[in-house]
């Protein structure tokens, strides 16, 4: 498959996180993808998660921690969720971090394991994919 050429934001759905139609921010600094939780807890060996306010706790059995170097240099230890995320039509799994990202403008940003393999970034455009 070519490479599509993406821009800075674009618009993806996240269906495994019943999330739909959201804006990401592309973060090629980033090493693995992050999306912004309200809250993740361990309960009876599964992650208990809840990422919009107001929304359903969802529960995942295949779960992981990592320590990860945010961008002001804070080592975190983040769980790690694989997803499904829909751009341009095209369906790519990813492991995720869940982290606080309240105080963000994006509350999702995609990262270089899922960027470099299956996107050219034009950092002047935004919404370059067409969305379905």
């Amino acid at each position: 498959m070519d490479k599509l050429i993406i821009g800075r934001k674009e618009v993806a759905d996240l269906p495994t996180f019943g999330l739909m139609h959201k804006i990401v921010k592309i973060d090629s600094g980033a090493y693995t993808s992050s999306i912004d939780v309200v809250s993740a807890k361990i309960h009876n060996d599964q992650l208990k998660v809840i990422f919009e306010e107001g929304s359903e706790e969802m529960s995942f059995q295949n779960y992981s921690k990592k320590r990860i170097k945010s961008s002001n240099g804070i080592i975190q230890e983040r769980y790690i969720i694989y997803g499904k995320i829909i751009l341009g039509g095209n369906s790519y799994e990813t492991p995720f971090s869940l982290t606080d990202r309240s105080g963000m403008k994006y509350p999702i940003l995609l990262g270089r394991k899922l960027l470099n393999k299956n996107f050219i970034i034009d950092t002047s455009k935004t919404n370059q994919l067409k969305f379905f």
